[in-house]
């Protein structure tokens, strides 16, 4: 069965091994998720199980929302999202997941918006190289040309073009971390390295889906 859990990213910190070797991880307050709806085939046309998490005021829900927390007879919740599975799910309505669905040494994905960066060039976007930096140079930090166009007066940059605009405020995946502990008394996860997300910001966790791959060796 698949897992996933939804969560918090409280911050970063850093924890030392028996060894003394320091690592660095990030801390998520990781449910507890409460089982609102389960999808099938049959019904829905995929198996899915819909997760929520963070408490929600009556006052910032509207009819449809509170219709579908009071059919499924739990109480509003903030951050709702699908996690798909292979076959029917095996939770059910009302259940709570905590952070015991996961032990340390496991692989996850994770899964959160990346912070804004605002307005950016292609320099800081996609990479690109600096121009000539003397001083005759008319291009230090431009994109310069933008590559085949359409002929004719309907002329226009082919779509999917890496140009300057907006960067970050999208969702970004993580594969492949690993959780370093786990402290079920708080309902905290700290996983090794950076996740995407500010602080406070939802993320969301699952079981890799690359358990088996192999880093090179040089």
């Amino acid at each position: 069965m698949a897992k996933g859990i939804l969560g918090k990213k409280l911050g970063m910190t850093q924890i030392f091994e028996a060894d003394g070797r320091m690592i660095p991880v990030t801390v998520v307050e990781a449910g507890p998720c409460i089982v609102i709806q389960n999808k099938t085939e049959e019904t829905d046309g995929y198996n899915a199980v819909q997760l929520g998490f963070g408490d929600l005021k009556e006052k910032h829900m509207n009819k449809p929302m509170k219709g579908h927390f009071d059919k499924a007879g739990v109480t509003p919740v903030k951050f709702i999202r699908e996690l798909r599975l292979p076959a029917p799910s095996e939770y059910t309505v009302g259940q709570k997941i905590a952070a015991d669905l996961f032990t340390a040494g496991e692989m996850i994905d994770a899964t959160g918006v990346s912070r804004g960066k605002g307005f950016a060039g292609t320099i800081k976007r996609h990479n690109f190289a600096c121009g000539p930096m003397a001083h005759g140079s008319k291009s230090h930090r431009e994109p310069g040309s933008n590559g085949p166009m359409h002929s004719g007066p309907g002329g226009r940059v082919i779509k999917g073009k890496k140009l300057p605009g907006r960067m970050g405020g999208a969702n970004v995946t993580v594969q492949r971390l690993t959780i370093a502990k786990v402290d079920l008394d708080r309902n905290l996860i700290l996983v090794s390295g950076s996740i995407p997300g500010a602080v406070g910001s939802f993320v969301i966790l699952k079981e890799t889906i690359k358990p088996n791959v192999v880093k090179a060796t040089k």
